[in-house]
């Protein structure tokens, strides 16, 4: 395959990290509990979320919560943390799968909670999970071009209305278990938000450098897995085969501009037990240096990877090396390594 893109960055930096995080707790065990018909018909075990996925529990956002009232909480945290001024963020990028509608866009919702100039870009920018990395990038290419001078990457997801829709129609009458493993991915959704803003590292020489990455893509297989606020249909087997054969690709082309092979910690997009220790026995990473959160917030979709660094970032030391990996459906790969 080619099409391997590179991308090296010179002068930007991570200065802020901020999560919002979902007040409603989902354990599995209550979902198994919705579907215990469904379970008992199919002759299905209950408990395949916690053994099969490793998820035991995941977050949904509580009465007067909403996925970009979270999203500009989370905002407000990073532009606090980051010591910036809203008046001069010049670019605002969201990258929420969730949405309220077609048009307008998240972002212009996100825009003006967080009172941003109307000089500032704003736009979503929408690639399955991998969107917050992507926003990451096209911003870090933005400020490295003079274009702006700070941006700030936002996600907010909201998993209540596809999960509430999906375990409705797996009680219909005709369901059967390969209708309902196709469905399965869907249970372990989890509502959460984050947000970061990024600077110029040389005005700010505490920020987290942001050195540069790989992207990959393997589209043949953009039918695996498709969903709306309606549900989502998995092909899993042939997912993980194809999303794993994608990162080994794009890892080991990597290695001719990148040395990623003993990195302090390497944040992941967080999916399962399964994807997981796929991921590390596909390009042979310490299991240490790899923490999940899905156990307890399940797939937050782009916010996975943000939400699972900012709970990791208490644990890492200046110097240490840090790289972004993920999966999205599509299929899409991208890699980022941050110097924290």
């Amino acid at each position: 395959m080619n099409g391997n893109a590179t991308s090296v960055h010179r002068n930007v930096a991570l200065l802020s990290l901020a999560t919002t995080m979902a007040d409603r707790v989902t354990t599995s065990a209550d979902i198994d509990s919705r579907l215990r018909p469904v379970l008992k018909r199919l002759r299905l075990p209950s408990g395949l979320l916690q053994r099969v996925a490793g998820v035991h529990e995941r977050r949904n956002w509580a009465d007067g919560q909403t996925f970009d009232g979270a999203a500009i909480a989370a905002g407000e945290k990073a532009l606090a943390e980051a010591g910036v001024d809203r008046s001069e963020i010049g670019l605002l990028i969201n990258t929420s799968v969730t949405r309220k509608h077609l048009e307008p866009s998240v972002a212009v919702r996100i825009h003006h909670g967080l009172g941003l100039p109307s000089s500032a870009i704003n736009f979503d920018l929408a690639n399955a999970c991998l969107g917050f990395i992507n926003g990451m990038s096209l911003a870090a290419q933005l400020i490295d071009s003079g274009q702006v001078r700070y941006a700030i990457i936002i996600n907010g997801e909201d998993a209540d209305e596809i999960q509430d829709n999906t375990i409705d129609r797996l009680h219909r009458e005709g369901i059967t278990r390969s209708d309902f493993m196709s469905e399965f991915a869907t249970l372990t959704l989890g509502s959460g938000a984050a947000a970061a803003v990024l600077g110029p590292a040389d005005a700010h020489p505490a920020g987290h450098r942001i050195l540069g990455g790989v992207t990959r893509a393997a589209t043949q297989f953009n039918e695996l897995c498709v969903g709306s606020v309606s549900g989502m249909v998995t092909d899993a087997k042939a997912l993980l085969k194809g999303g794993m054969e994608l990162v080994l690709s794009a890892w080991k082309e990597a290695m001719g501009d990148w040395s990623w092979g003993s990195m302090d910690r390497y944040i992941v997009h967080q999916v399962s037990d399964v994807h997981t220790d796929a991921l590390v026995k596909a390009v042979g990473l310490d299991r240490r240096k790899v923490p999940v959160t899905y156990p307890h917030y399940g797939n937050v979709g782009p916010a996975s990877i943000p939400i699972t660094l900012a709970q990791e970032a208490s644990t890492l030391e200046p110097g240490h090396r840090v790289l972004l990996m993920g999966v999205g459906s599509g299929i899409n790969t991208a890699m980022m390594e941050i110097a924290w």
